[in-house]
């Protein structure tokens, strides 16, 4: 895959619905919810977690992982974690985390050089929001290597969409699609393939990596590199379980998480960049836009976006995650 040079960590997250477990006797199961299904390299990711935190904890925490959201929806996370369906999920926009919900994906070309250090600096700006939510931030899921855009047709000017349908995650996307003259469809990751394949979306925004692993690139099999994205969906754990652990257990699943982020990088920025090789073998194409054209799409939907940080995080909070984002500018 032809992507500007990223030399670090893209760290997205997910594992299966079989159990890692430590010792038999655990005192403490920890379910992990994921939308990634288990031929995504990402599984491996979790399944490494797993196996770190039975290691660092001598068995007493064990980790069940559940994949291809068996546990719960897309939107569903922080009712999820809030409710005990699970212990730890991935948190999506939502509006109850109103800063993290506008920031974890962000219009904004950034280095991922230090994409460990970056991911970690966001989460810590956002902790004392997603605490007054019951939640404490885990596991960083970077996407910024993988953040891109498919068509049925080749098309030659993403800014001028001309009306396409086009499958959005969320708000910001959803701005970016309405800005270039595009109609935002929502779809779950699980929906995806039939609503491709059934024409209801011309379009699709999506990580290569769940892209990949649900098959879509048979249906819609033209992408778009635009590299237009922070992206970090942070898996979080229901604070009241983090904060009854010893301290040695809280630390043992923080390093763990650490690891992890770093022990996947290579694994999975190989494994997206294999998926992309493969599906241009096969007839698909990939279009890789210039540094020049990146920043002339991002100038149309920075200074709207900018207005919605701000009334979201206030000027305090905003101004910092832009300032930790212009410090990792390439």
């Amino acid at each position: 895959m032809t992507f500007p040079r990223k030399t670090a960590a893209t760290l997205a997250f997910a594992l299966a619905g079989s159990t890692i477990a430590g010792a038999a006797s655990a005192e403490t199961t920890l379910r992990l919810s994921t939308y990634v299904n288990e031929s995504d390299i990402r599984y491996e990711g979790f399944t490494h977690f797993a196996k770190l935190v039975a290691e660092k904890t001598g068995g007493s925490v064990k980790v069940d992982v559940f994949p291809s959201a068996t546990l719960h929806g897309w939107s569903e996370g922080v009712d999820a974690v809030q409710g005990g369906v699970s212990d730890i999920s991935w948190i999506n926009a939502d509006n109850r985390l109103p800063c993290y919900a506008v920031t974890s994906l962000y219009p904004a070309q950034v280095s991922l050089e230090d994409q460990v250090g970056l991911d970690s600096a966001y989460a810590d700006l956002i902790r004392d929001e997603a605490a007054e939510a019951g939640l404490v931030p885990l596991l960083n899921s970077n996407y910024s290597y993988d953040q891109e855009w498919w068509f049925d047709d080749p098309i030659e000017d993403i800014g001028k969409l001309d009306g396409k349908l086009v499958r959005s995650i969320g708000p910001l996307v959803s701005m970016m699609i309405e800005t270039w003259g595009g109609e935002p469809v929502f779809v779950a990751p699980k929906e995806v393939f039939q609503s491709a394949e059934r024409g209801v979306v011309d379009g699709i925004n999506m990580g290569v990596a769940t892209y990949s692993s649900w098959k879509l690139w048979n249906v819609m099999p033209h992408m778009i590199n635009a590299n237009l994205f922070y992206g970090n969906i942070i898996y979080m754990m229901n604070k009241s379980k983090f904060d009854a652990l010893t301290p040695d257990e809280q630390t043992a699943l923080s390093e763990a998480a650490a690891e992890t982020e770093a022990w996947l990088q290579p694994r999975y920025e190989g494994w997206v960049d294999e998926q992309v090789a493969a599906a241009v073998a096969e007839g698909g194409t990939e279009t890789n836009l210039s540094a020049e054209q990146t920043a002339a799409l991002l100038a149309t939907v920075t200074d709207k976006w900018k207005s919605e940080v701000d009334k979201a995080c206030g000027d305090d909070l905003a101004n910092s995650i832009r300032t930790l984002l212009a410090s990792h500018t390439p």
